[in-house]
């Protein structure tokens, strides 16, 4: 494709310098501001402390309520150990920061608004209760997951839709391109990344001509991940080419915690038909036409049929909080195909701002049922200890499995904290590999040739509690298999993680690693 060389190599110029660009740039304004904000915050409790002694006394009695606080919040105990440790250890700034941080009052607004949606629109998606009946009658444990999934996002189960696995990015964007192509009528997509180059170039080609034919396209990608992989006012440029275009939460120069609760998400929807869901960004790096940490390895899957209406839901949920009035779903949900595919699939979503961890519950339920083996890839290694319980328990208890890990990391910090599990696993039972040929960013779960989740969610704090997430949870179809295949042929560019291999690990990496550890859970 001529235009995409001739807009990669534009792509590829404009980067040149950029680091300067960054440090220059609105981002390393915003930066700059936020650490003037915490320079200031820092300075004022200071002079405070110094000028009235009594107030270091108020503050002592603020932390200890506030520890208090954290031992009985309905939360996670890693995060409260790692929350109680700043608090005991800086009295006056580690409540304060906790009381700002925890009780995150700009997301109140943001989650009544998602709540409200949810409950308008959990009603209008297509519901089988045959195929219900069926699964609870058939299937029990499908029957439950199931039940589970739906009674915390209204996500369905859909028998008879089809689904097919890309093993790496550049299958994923070479179906993409042609699906596109045959799009009539609305095209939506959600990504954490977009970047120009190659791929996302070569899309936008396609998504203009697709306007101009009547075709209905909206994108929305999030503030932070594309804070530097695009121009400043893009959205604006792309709704000058008649795209509806929003930004999930810009990134501003305030100190306010919803930055935290990024849009981590991939979804890709055409007419309503079929929908794509996985790791793969929409940038040069994910389909290996530009390498950044070695062979980028990652996974997606394609969805056609009825089940689609779940990522066509889910993307219109999230398009419409911050809109005032309220919009006709169903008129993109009633185009669907009749399929024959076999098995079962399940679309869901992880909000992090209510308590109930869907992808967790998930990853936890295939580790606790297994029979005979489990299968795990993923780009970072920080579990909470219920997760890390469950993978060694499996284990200890004969089930096989396995967890392929980066060999080269994109981020050299969680990947310290990451090789600090190693002898833990080992010991366990729980065999791992790394990636050698370079940075494997698929998140896949694969169980007993008979279930499989692939999607966005990463086994770390971040992704598990932070990010707003969405995966595919497969059953009983030969999409499952192909899962596994690929495991097997990725395991064969892996080196084992022994005790050999450990004992060359750096000793100061081992210890910064464990050290690390404990602040997994603010990272």
């Amino acid at each position: 494709m001529e235009i995409c060389k001739d807009k990669t190599k534009e792509a590829l110029k404009n980067k040149k310098n950029s680091i300067k660009r960054f440090l220059l740039g609105r981002a390393g304004f915003m930066l700059f501001l936020l650490l003037m904000q915490i320079f200031i915050l820092l300075w004022g409790v200071d002079v405070l402390g110094d000028m009235f002694s009594y107030l270091w006394g108020s503050f002592n009695i603020i932390s200890a309520l506030v520890v208090v606080y954290i031992i009985n919040r309905n939360d996670n105990p890693a995060y409260k150990l790692a929350w109680m440790l700043p608090v005991l250890i800086f009295p006056v700034f580690g409540g304060l920061l906790y009381l700002f941080v925890r009780l995150n009052i700009p997301a109140i607004a943001v989650k009544n608004r998602i709540w409200s949606i949810e409950l308008k629109t959990r009603p209008i998606i297509y519901r089988d209760d045959e195929v219900i009946e069926h699964i609870e009658n058939a299937h029990p444990h499908l029957s439950r997951i199931s039940r589970y999934i739906d009674s915390i996002t209204g996500m369905k189960v859909y028998k008879g839709s089809n689904i097919k696995y890309f093993p790496t990015g550049e299958d994923k964007y070479k179906e993409l391109l042609i699906e596109l192509e045959k799009a009539e009528k609305f095209i939506f997509l959600e990504y954490f990344i977009i970047e120009e180059g190659c791929m996302w170039n070569s899309v936008l080609e396609i998504l203009e001509r697709k306007v101009k034919e009547g075709v209905e396209v909206r994108i929305m990608y999030d503030g932070l991940g594309t804070l530097t992989k695009l121009p400043h006012n893009y959205d604006k440029y792309l709704r000058s080419k008649d795209i509806k275009t929003k930004v999930f939460l810009p990134v501003a120069p305030v100190l306010s915690t919803i930055q935290n609760n990024r849009d981590h998400r991939k979804i890709f929807v055409i007419d309503g038909k079929c929908a794509f869901n996985g790791g793969v960004n929409l940038a040069d790096e994910y389909i290996n036409e530009k390498e950044v940490f070695g062979h980028w390895k990652d996974s997606a899957v394609m969805v056609t049929g009825e089940a689609v209406q779940s990522y066509t839901l889910m993307f219109l949920q999230m398009w419409n909080i911050d809109e005032k009035q309220p919009e006709d779903y169903k008129r993109y949900l009633s185009e669907t195909v009749e399929e024959e595919g076999e098995g079962y699939i399940c679309a869901f979503y992880d909000n992090p701002l209510i308590f109930d961890r869907v992808g967790k519950t998930v990853y936890m339920d295939m580790l606790n049922t297994a029979k005979e083996y489990v299968h795990i890839t993923t780009p970072y290694f920080l579990p909470d200890n219920e997760l890390l319980t469950s993978m060694i328990t499996a284990a200890k208890s004969g089930i096989d499995v396995k967890m392929i890990i980066p060999h080269i990391p994109d981020k050299k910090i969680p990947f310290i904290m990451a090789r600090s599990y190693y002898q833990l696993l080992i010991e366990s039972g729980v065999r791992v590999y790394e990636y050698t040929p370079g940075f494997i960013h698929a998140k896949n779960f694969v169980s007993d040739n008979k279930r499989a989740v692939v999607g966005t969610i990463n086994l770390d704090f971040r992704s598990l509690y932070l990010h707003f997430e969405c995966a595919t949870y497969f059953e009983g179809c030969k999409a499952v298999g192909d899962v596994e295949e690929d495991f097997q042929k990725t395991l064969e560019k892996c080196i084992p993680v022994t005790y050999e291999y450990i004992s060359k690990i750096p000793f100061w990496e081992k210890t910064l690693g464990r050290f690390l550890r404990i602040f997994a859970p603010l990272m």
